[in-house]
């Protein structure tokens, strides 16, 4: 993975040229073709990376939690999903959505 020394957005590869990633600053750098040949370049993210955080994300079938409680309507249980959202040494975080109203929240361990 190459970054743009003037703004230090991504890189990405277009006809042999790193071009920045970033619009407004439309850096170019020469390619690094060895070092770019260890690397694999995807333009969006697997499923497994994504965290479910948008308001039609499914929660239902996933694990249910009965040590906590609703913060809106004081149900005692809820579907949650675990993330690792920071560094690998920090713990993961927990996202859940009440089974009785579904609001949504996290946890933070």
């Amino acid at each position: 993975m190459q970054f743009c020394d003037d703004c230090g957005s991504m890189m990405r590869s277009e006809d042999g040229v790193m071009v920045c990633s970033n619009e407004d600053c439309g850096a170019t750098a020469e390619q690094d073709t060895e070092r770019a040949a260890q690397f694999t370049s995807t333009e969006s993210q697997s499923g497994d990376e994504l965290i479910e955080t948008e308001e039609g994300a499914e929660f239902e079938g996933k694990p249910t939690a009965d040590d906590i409680v609703c913060e809106e309507c004081g149900h005692g249980e809820a579907w949650y999903t675990i993330k690792q959202t920071g560094a690998a040494d920090e713990p993961p975080t927990r996202f859940f959505k009440c089974k009785e109203c579904g609001y949504r929240w996290r946890e933070y361990n």
